[in-house]
């Protein structure tokens, strides 16, 4: 049996979660928490519990020793893509450069 003190301790991390998504993200609806397996049968709980009033925990095979916060709203869709800049990792011109102890060539403009 898992000890009181680590779900007591589980619960304020949710509820502290779920506070700071809902705050963050006002007309998000949040109706769940997603862990993974392993964390779930080692506390002993079951997938579909509720954890408080309106989260139900869901098994989504995420990483051990995190938690998700499940809404039903689309995270970063505001958000503007950055151009990506592209740039050729090998040159199409080629450079000669001048053999060692050479001086390099130096052209007068016209």
């Amino acid at each position: 049996m898992v000890q009181s003190s680590k779900i007591a301790a589980l619960l304020e991390r949710v509820a502290q979660g779920v506070a700071a998504h809902d705050r963050e993200n006002p007309e998000h609806h949040t109706w769940g928490i997603g862990m993974a397996w392993f964390d779930i049968e080692r506390l002993g709980l079951e997938e579909g519990e509720e954890l408080l009033p309106g989260i139900v925990l869901q098994g989504d095979g995420g990483m051990t020793g995190q938690f998700r916060v499940l809404c039903d709203g689309q995270h970063g869709q505001d958000a503007t893509e950055e151009e990506e800049e592209v740039v050729d990792a090998v040159g199409h011109e080629e450079v000669v450069a001048p053999a060692p102890g050479e001086a390099p060539r130096v052209t007068p403009p016209l």
